[in-house]
């Protein structure tokens, strides 16, 4: 007798693979996607490439267990996305940086937590199986992606960076402080 669908929430869930942990890390940073996506409608270019961006983490999703989504193409829109937040927030993503401000900019940074351990799920999943690096470049340069445009998102509200100083690492100067000394 067929297992009645309703009682059965994701097909995979039982297996042991680490697959299942990316699967489902990738299917809720996509959710979380959608939650920054409702609260960025005045920031329009942030808009426009969380759209981009929600079926493309789908797409990320599905290429370690299905055929590979994630081409050269699709990493170099990414960067491209990348740079032009940095063109616009500059230094300020060259440290640490508490995670706070507007609510979009708050989501945007789980989103960035989501991406993270993504990457880590994905690691897990690269010491059982084969994994395109490519597919690595991609979850790595979306976390950042995803912090530079909390931060972005922060600076058209108006709203200031706290940087967070670790007292568990020791700060070094950046390498422009060190050719000036």
């Amino acid at each position: 007798m067929k297992k009645d669908m309703r009682y059965l929430c994701y097909p995979f869930m039982r297996e042991s693979a680490a697959t299942v942990d990316f699967e489902i890390r990738t299917d809720s940073l996509t959710t979380r996607i959608g939650e920054a996506l409702s609260l960025v409608k005045e920031v329009e270019a942030v808009q426009r490439d969380l759209q981009i961006l929600q079926p493309k983490v789908y797409h990320l999703n599905g290429s370690v267990r299905g055929k590979l989504a994630v081409n050269e193409e699709d990493l170099n829109e990414l960067s491209g996305m990348y740079d032009y937040y940095v063109n616009f927030v500059g230094e300020k993503i060259g440290n640490f940086v508490l995670p706070q401000g507007t609510q979009a900019a708050c989501v945007l940074h789980v989103c960035r937590s989501e991406a993270k351990k993504s990457v880590r799920a994905l690691h897990k999943v690269s010491l059982e199986r084969d994994v395109p690096e490519i597919l690595f470049d991609y979850a790595n340069l979306l976390a950042n992606l995803l912090f530079t445009m909390a931060v972005y998102v922060n600076q058209q509200q108006g709203v200031e960076e706290i940087p967070f100083i670790s007292k568990s690492y020791p700060t070094r100067p950046k390498k422009k402080e060190v050719a000036n000394n």
